[in-house]
Formats: structure tokens, C-alpha cells, sequence
């Protein structure tokens, strides 16, 4: 019988009959090795000894591999192999031979890949040993990456998904199915039964979104562009966010899609749609469409009477008395700081009424749940606009109330803006933006906080105003706006009603002296 792993047969097997191909190999090889050796005695194992010795003249131990299973035996030739032991070993099979007697008992055969006890890992297995755990590291890295940015796109489409809650789907289907014969404002009035609700339901955003044709790029800024868009032969107007300002054209969808927030003196939310044109993304805001523009525009072009600028004044402050109150119930809303007033942000309506628009910084807040929710845009307002605790970055962050705050230094100065374009007794002066006269047209965080904090200035109110009754509490109301304290300024509310009180006036009969 053949050894198994080296094909000779072994001494201790030669009672056996060899088969005749074996015993001429087992000749050749004493022939041309030409030794002779004595005999010795070998530690031998099964299958090929039925004792645990045997007798030859080389002692041998070997391995083999066979699917992951190493087996390992003992044994003797009856040749003197030694020299050519080695020739033996391959990749799967390893044989170790000596030559003196029972050597072969503590002799160790190590295939490619083994290690001995006690010897350091081959260079191979230690690679593997660190690339592998590496390599598990580095896919489960990209397996969370994957899900984190899944998340995040279900999210965006949740939002986009929204649906109103009054409506079932089949009613959905139904209304996106009768778009084509109905008007944005019937739209609206239909699915705004309260009088006060968000945008359409999202069927309807979506095909309205895809029903619009861009006529007039009528705007663009940092955040991108604003087009007028004809829908049915109705104006809309379509702000379209560049890439790096996502995350306002995110938060806005997020609070109009999620808070009623109809209001004349807000600006009206018609649909949101991410939509792929030119073969790239681009993120739609469709509202109503105000052909004056901003109040920013309107203010280079117009003089203003003083009912107009009275007209203006109370309707910005009445859009913000909207946002800054909390309503309770069913059709109630939280409250919401602007972030961002400024006339740019501001829109003026054909009867000369403002709204006030850019919801992309907005904070919200609950006093049920005392939740702040102040979102992930890392955008800021707008520095010329910032008050003084914002520059000196000592505003408290928690506190809702410290937003709403800062909403009023803005609008004292929005009404600063308004009141420089009122003519009184013929005198009237050219726009200027605020703090025009000094900071640069661009000034920086740094110019702002030298002007606002450290030398403490405030826009020149204009003498006119004090010359004419209904105007001349307006420098008083503005410098309440301005104080460097937060808790020190009027609250919106308090100024509407001071605001509606001078509107009065001017219809009021005038005493004869």
C-alpha cells in the first residue's frame, strides 16, 4: 500500500504486497542515490502502521491539506530520501525527514501559512491580519454613510410627500386631476376652509409645479433667482434656489408645509417642487406673484404720501405681530421669528400693503412642548440688519424670545428705510439703505460690529417728521426698536397698536381753533 501523502511505500508496510509501478520507482531512486544507511527505528502512526513503530532507513512525518482539514502522519521509507525530502513540498503538502532513530517523534511540518507556536505571523498573514479588520472598518464606514444620506433623502421627499389632512387620496387624485380647470385662488379658497392654512395639498404643488412656463427673470441674489411664471394664464412667482442655499429653500417648504400660515401680510404659498431641468436639480418655491416687487425696489422708485407710509409701516408689523404669535388649537400655528427682516425680504401688494416673505431662517417655538426648533441652515442674516447681540454674538441661542427681539431692531430699521422716502411739506430724501453713512455698500461682520456695538450709532432720524402730526411719533417708535438692550424694545404688538392708533388719526375730524 502506497504512503498517501508521498506515494512510497513506507518499511513498515513491505509485508503488504507493493503494487509494481511503486516497487520499480522505490528501485530507481536507491539506484541513483547510490547510499546505503542502517536501519532505524521511527515513531509511525495510522493508517499506515498497525504498531506505533517501524523500521527503515529514513524517518518522515508529513502534512496535507484537503478543503481547510490538515492531516498530519508518521512514518519510515525503506530508501535513504533525505536529500530529496524537500522536493515534496508544494503548497497543499509538506514532508520533514531525518535520519536518526525515532526522530521523527517532536519532528513538526509546517505548510505555507502556518505558523509555528511561538513564531511571529509570516509578513502575508500579518497584511491580512490588519487589512482585513481594515477592510470590515471601511465598509461598515460606507454602509452608515449610505443609510445617513438615505435617511436624509426620505426625509426631503416626506416633506415634499406632504398631504393636507383633510383630504383622502382618492380626493387628492381627484383635485390633481381637475387643476386645468381651476384657478390658483379658488385652489387656495377651496383647501384653506379656515380661511388661514398652508399651500396646496402635494398632488396639487406637484402639477402645478410642472404646469408653470418662466417668463422674466425678475430677481436674483445670493439665494438665486426669482422668475415670473404664468400658470393658466395667471402670475406666479417661482423662486429658484441656487445648490448652495438648499437648506432655506428646505426650511421654507418644512414651515409652509407644516404651519398655517395664511395671512395677508404674508407672503402666499402656492406650491414646492424639486425638479430636474437642463439636466440638474433645481428647487422651486411657487407663491404669489406681486408685480411692485420688494419693498427695497418699490423705495427707489416711489414717494410716499403719509397715509402710504403709514399704509406700509402698519402692514409689515402686522405680518410680524402674525409670525411672532403662538395659536392654539386644531387650526393654530407656533410662534415664528423672521431671522432676516429687511425691505429686500419684503413685498409690496397692488393696494400698497406689504408681505413680508423669506421664511428660510426662521425659527419656531411651542410653549407646549417648550420645543426651539431653529433648523440646519447654516446661513445667517443679513449683517447691515443684525442687532447688536448678534454681532457681539451674546444672543441667547435657547431662548425664543431673543429672536423675536431681533426681529424688531430690524423693522425700526425697515421703518427708518420708509420714513427717509416720505414727503412732508415738499421734502423728501433719496433712498439710502441703512447705516449707509458708515459702513462700505458691503460691509462686513467686522464694519457692522464696530458701528452697531462698540460706537453704539443709530440711523439719523430726518427733522421733517417732527413737523407733521401723524408722523412725529415715529422717531420715539423707531428708538424703541433700536435700544442696545433686547428686553428694553417694544414687542410687535405693542407697536401695530401704536401704529394703527396714528393710521386713525389721519381720518379723524381735525379740531378748529
Amino acid at each position: 500500500m502506497q504512503d498517501p501523502e508521498l506515494g512510497i511505500v513506507p518499511r513498515c508496510c513491505r509485508k503488504m504486497p507493493p503494487r509494481a509501478h511503486a516497487g520499480a520507482v522505490l528501485v530507481l531512486l536507491s539506484l541513483s542515490l547510490g547510499l546505503a544507511a542502517d536501519e532505524l527505528q521511527c515513531a509511525c502512526d495510522v493508517p499506515h502502521c498497525p504498531v506505533p513503530t517501524c523500521t527503515g532507513k529514513v524517518c518522515f512525518v508529513s502534512k496535507r491539506k484537503e478543503a481547510g482539514r490538515i492531516t498530519q502522519h508518521k512514518g519510515c521509507f525503506s530508501d535513504h530520501l533525505l536529500e530529496n525530502c524537500q522536493s515534496y513540498v508544494t503548497e497543499h503538502f509538506g514532508a520533514r525527514c531525518c535520519n536518526t532513530s525515532m526522530c521523527n517523534i517532536e519532528l513538526q511540518v509546517f505548510l505555507k501559512g502556518e505558523n509555528a507556536p511561538g513564531q511571529s505571523p509570516s509578513p502575508s498573514n500579518l497584511l491580512l491580519l490588519i487589512f482585513i479588520p481594515l477592510l470590515t472598518l471601511l465598509v461598515l464606514m460606507a454602509l452608515t454613510i449610505l443609510f445617513l444620506w438615505k435617511l436624509a433623502q426620505h426625509r426631503r421627499k416626506r416633506l415634499l410627500l406632504f398631504k393636507h389632512s383633510d383630504l383622502g387620496d382618492t380626493d387628492l387624485m381627484l383635485k390633481a386631476s381637475m387643476v386645468g380647470d381651476s384657478t390658483l385662488e379658488d385652489l387656495l379658497n377651496d383647501d384653506c376652509t379656515t380661511g388661514s392654512g398652508s399651500g396646496l395639498p402635494f398632488l396639487v404643488q406637484r402639477t402645478v409645479a410642472r404646469q408653470i412656463s418662466l417668463v422674466e427673470c425678475v430677481g436674483k441674489g445670493r439665494y438665486g433667482e426669482v422668475w415670473r411664471g404664468v400658470w393658466h394664464g395667471e402670475n406666479v412667482a417661482v423662486k429658484i434656489f441656487s445648490s448652495r442655499d438648499e437648506q432655506s429653500w428646505f426650511r421654507e417648504t418644512e414651515i409652509y408645509n407644516t404651519v398655517l400660515l395664511r395671512h395677508d401680510n404674508i407672503l402666499g404659498f402656492i406650491a414646492s417642487d424639486m425638479t430636474s431641468r437642463n439636466s440638474s436639480t433645481q428647487l422651486w418655491l411657487i407663491t404669489h406673484y406681486h408685480e411692485n416687487g420688494s419693498l427695497y425696489d418699490y423705495l427707489q422708485r416711489t414717494t410716499l404720501d403719509v397715509e402710504t407710509c403709514l399704509g406700509l409701516a402698519a402692514s409689515i408689523i402686522c405680518g410680524l405681530v402674525h409670525l411672532h404669535v403662538e395659536i392654539f388649537g386644531t387650526q393654530g400655528k407656533p410662534a415664528i421669528a423672521h431671522r432676516d427682516l429687511k425691505s429686500r425680504n419684503i413685498l409690496v401688494k397692488s393696494n400698497r400693503q406689504c408681505c413680508i416673505a423669506d421664511l428660510g431662517l426662521a425659527v419656531m417655538h411651542s410653549q407646549g412642548s417648550d420645543y426651539l426648533d431653529i433648523g440646519h441652515n447654516p446661513r445667517v442674516g443679513t449683517k447691515r440688519y443684525m442687532a447688536p447681540e448678534v454681532l457681539s454674538e451674546q444672543i441667547r441661542t435657547d431662548c425664543f424670545e431673543s429672536y423675536k427681539k431681533t426681529d424688531i431692531w430690524a423693522y425700526g430699521l425697515v421703518l427708518w428705510e420708509i420714513t427717509r422716502r416720505t414727503a412732508v411739506n415738499g421734502l423728501v430724501e433719496d433712498y439710502r439703505p441703512p447705516f449707509f453713512d458708515a459702513v462700505p455698500s458691503d460691509p462686513s461682520f467686522e464694519d457692522m460690529k464696530k458701528v452697531v456695538c462698540i460706537e453704539q450709532r443709530t440711523p439719523a432720524v430726518p427733522n421733517r417728521l417732527f413737523s407733521d402730526p401723524a408722523l412725529r411719533a415715529l422717531p420715539g417708535l423707531m428708538k424703541e426698536c433700536w435700544y442696545q438692550s433686547p428686553a428694553a424694545r417694544l414687542t410687535a404688538l405693542r407697536i401695530k397698536k401704536s401704529l394703527q392708533k396714528l393710521q386713525r388719526s389721519l381720518h379723524e375730524p381735525k379740531e378748529e381753533h
